[in-house]
């Protein structure tokens, strides 16, 4: 996470370039929902209330957030591949130690139950192979770090905006020829499934996910070449955004297994649909930052979004030690609607009472305008 400096044209308005952190932001909270929902709301709650369907449908908004990665990158002051592979390592680490603090750790403590464990077709206690599995866990902290492995390759040798844009297309429609594939030998297909893995080992295989950052960077080089003209950027991402959406529902009706599938491992036709859904979404947040004042509410998420990172691993971490104290999948919906708001205070609280004071100055934590150049806050 860094402070870029993006020097404004007359076409461009400070506040429009805030949609990406204002659609970033709330990304980064509503997984709390999410991961809330799976962790202690009973099989009933999670599949058949109101509940779990909206909580569901909120979390089709993760893209949103790879998309607004693909448009930050294009947008940093350095994008040599020397310091793609420093910031890939750096996010790898980091998904690591969030996969033992989590998952391990609490394990080795004593305190996991052992319903989560059964949960994986395990028999309590987690031995030493279980433990290594959830270590080695594709998270979207591994998507992100192998991603920027790739990103900064197709930056570096192309300067057309269509290249990342037609990868992507081409992820998005033939991953699923390769889904699962492996050559058997231990490491390497490990790495085979951080690629486009069909198990529960991996949740965010890097294909077909890095398409969405991919279509980012397509639409970030747009608005580097329209001299930073956010109105057309956006306008361009809700026209496509509708385009994307009928013709991945289109495949999604025809044949929903294979164009869908389980939201984890998508066929065509999903990757294209929600693709299309979180364009649209970030056509809205600029939408909103363009039509409402600034309040103390966008503040908050503008916050939220320059610690995204962070706020995404302690959420995780406290949610499944919380498992400890409340169990696993023990909770009705009043139940989960209790604890959402309650892990969401833990988590702010962490972050601005015990990181802020470590990681960021004071001073640096909140937009800032000055003179003829706008202070964009980005993870990159």
């Amino acid at each position: 996470m860094e402070l870029q400096e993006i020097k404004q044209s007359k076409v461009a308005k400070p506040n429009r370039i805030l949609a990406i952190d204002l659609a970033r932001g709330i990304s980064v909270l509503m997984v709390i929902l999410v991961h809330t929902l799976w962790i202690y709301g009973n099989i009933t709650t999670q599949a058949e209330t109101w509940l779990g369907e909206a909580i569901h449908f909120i979390g089709k908004g993760t893209p949103m957030f790879l998309i607004a990665m693909g448009v930050s990158f294009t947008l940093s002051r350095n994008q040599s591949i020397k310091l793609s592979i420093k910031r890939a390592f750096y996010i790898l680490i980091l998904g690591y130690l969030m996969n033992f603090l989590k998952f391990v750790l609490p394990v080795l403590v004593g305190i996991i139950p052992d319903n989560f464990i059964e949960a994986y077709g395990w028999t309590a206690p987690a031995t030493i192979d279980n433990m290594l599995y959830m270590l080695k866990t594709g998270d979207i902290l591994q998507l992100a770090g192998v991603s920027l492995l790739f990103m900064g390759i197709i930056n570096r040798f192309s300067t057309n905006k269509y290249i990342p844009l037609v990868i992507a297309m081409c992820i998005a429609m033939l991953t699923k020829a390769v889904h699962g594939f492996q050559v058997g030998v231990i490491g390497i297909d490990y790495l085979l499934d951080l690629l486009w893995g069909s198990g529960w080992n991996v949740y965010f295989a890097v294909f077909p996910w890095f398409s969405f950052i991919l279509i980012g960077m397509f639409f970030g080089m747009w608005y580097k070449e329209n001299l930073n003209n956010t109105r057309d950027m956006f306008e361009k991402m809700g026209v496509a955004g509708i385009a994307l959406m009928v013709i991945g529902g289109g495949l999604c009706y025809s044949n929903f297994e294979y164009h869908f599938g389980d939201y984890f491992h998508l066929g065509p036709g999903g990757s294209l649909y929600l693709a299309g859904f979180n364009l649209v979404l970030l056509w809205l947040a600029d939408v909103l930052v363009t039509k409402v004042k600034e309040n103390r509410v966008f503040t908050f998420f503008y916050y939220c979004s320059k610690r995204v990172t962070t706020i995404y691993i302690i959420q995780w971490v406290l949610i499944c030690w919380g498992m400890g104290i409340l169990g696993y999948q023990q909770f009705g919906v009043v139940g989960v609607l209790l604890l959402i708001p309650l892990f969401t205070l833990l988590t702010l609280g962490v972050q601005r009472l015990l990181l802020d004071r470590v990681m960021f100055k004071k001073g640096s934590q909140k937009h800032i305008f000055s003179g003829k150049k706008q202070i964009v806050i980005s993870k990159t």
